[in-house]
């Protein structure tokens, strides 16, 4: 049974870690952490897990009690996880971290982009980039993860098979993606509320989210040099999902390449994955399919048989884009079937 720690668990990807792993065979949760919840009852705080987790209780978070666990899970904000990685890893417990602490490969990067010094530059060597897709086998003996971002992994999702085999431009990329108010924490913000984000749409940190270069590191790493992209994120008023809208143009000695080889490409590339659910050409993934469910699905589209590829991706960003993505990497961590605590089909309506 692997023993599990979680720190910050009173936000969303906190209890949809718990939701997941309420279902998995060979996991317990014996501790899980909230300096302001500290002695309440997880069910008290999430009434959809009741029956589930009566014996668990909000805890101040302390180094012993974490380092008896296997592994512990970080859903918290960017620099909590420098400060307690070290500490945890040097007893033999493993890390895996839903923030973006250990996300970008270059500490002045990262500090260029979250404001602050990295806490932990000296574990930026050994922190594996938790996409299964890509870094499986690195997974499975790494000690610190990092889960990847919910916008990164759709768009890398949908963009790194053309990539990996040289059929795209690598400038001019256009990733238009939208997301669901949940993306943004359980934490009180304006913008959030329903009377602001309801019956709204509206672009947000054009140019200067924080997941650009970590998308940018992903896709330079498949295409084998610096890609161009501009990311635009939304704010739609739904509760959970992400959409990508992906706009790359191939390269003029793969322009004849027939709607059929392209959708082989993703289909050959993603045959073995059971995250990644690769449609039949034209077709439109929706949001609602993957409500709830770890799978990203992807559909192709080249508009009047021209160079442009349109590649359409949406994930859960609270399961694929940040939850589910951590449980499949535990699982990849400790030889568990991957796809333990995470056979939810999508919910629909």
């Amino acid at each position: 049974m692997i023993k599990i720690g979680i720190v910050g668990g009173t936000g969303y990807t906190g209890v949809e870690l718990l939701r997941l792993l309420a279902s998995h065979s060979n996991a317990r949760v014996d501790v899980i952490t909230s300096r302001s919840e500290a002695g309440m009852c997880v069910a008290d705080m999430y009434p959809n897990l009741r029956g589930h987790y009566s014996y668990l209780f909000f805890s101040e978070p302390e180094v012993t009690k974490l380092a008896a666990c296997d592994v512990v899970f970080f859903a918290t904000p960017h620099g909590v996880a420098h400060a307690l990685a070290n500490e945890l890893l040097e007893a033999g417990t493993r890390v895996i971290d839903l923030s973006a602490d250990f996300r970008l490969q270059n500490a002045d990067e990262w500090a260029s982009w979250y404001g602050q010094p990295h806490g932990a530059p000296e574990l930026l060597g050994e922190a594996v980039y938790g996409l299964p897709e890509v870094a499986r086998e690195k997974i499975k003996t790494a000690r610190l993860v990092a889960v990847p971002g919910c916008y990164p992994t759709a768009v890398q999702l949908g963009l790194i098979p053309l990539f990996e085999r040289g059929l795209v431009e690598t400038q001019g990329i256009i990733a238009d993606c939208k997301s669901g108010v949940s993306g943004a924490g359980r934490g009180a913000n304006v913008g959030s509320l329903f009377c602001e984000a309801g019956e709204s749409m509206k672009a947000y940190a054009v140019g200067k989210h924080r997941h650009h270069p970590e998308i940018t590191q992903g896709l330079t790493a498949a295409a084998g040099q610096a890609v161009g992209l501009t990311f635009v994120p939304h704010l739609i008023p739904m509760i959970r999902g992400i959409h990508a809208t992906l706009y790359v143009r191939l390269t003029s000695e793969n322009q004849k390449l027939t709607d059929a080889e392209l959708q082989q490409v993703f289909e050959e590339r993603y045959k073995n994955e059971p995250c990644v659910d690769m449609m039949p050409w034209n077709s439109c993934p929706e949001t609602r399919s993957v409500r709830g469910a770890n799978v990203c699905r992807i559909g192709l589209h080249r508009p009047q048989g021209s160079d442009l590829l349109i590649v359409l991706a949406v994930i859960d960003n609270l399961v694929k884009g940040a939850s589910g993505q951590a449980v499949q990497n535990m699982n990849i961590m400790f030889g568990q079937d991957e796809l333990e605590g995470l056979r939810f089909a999508g919910l629909m309506p």
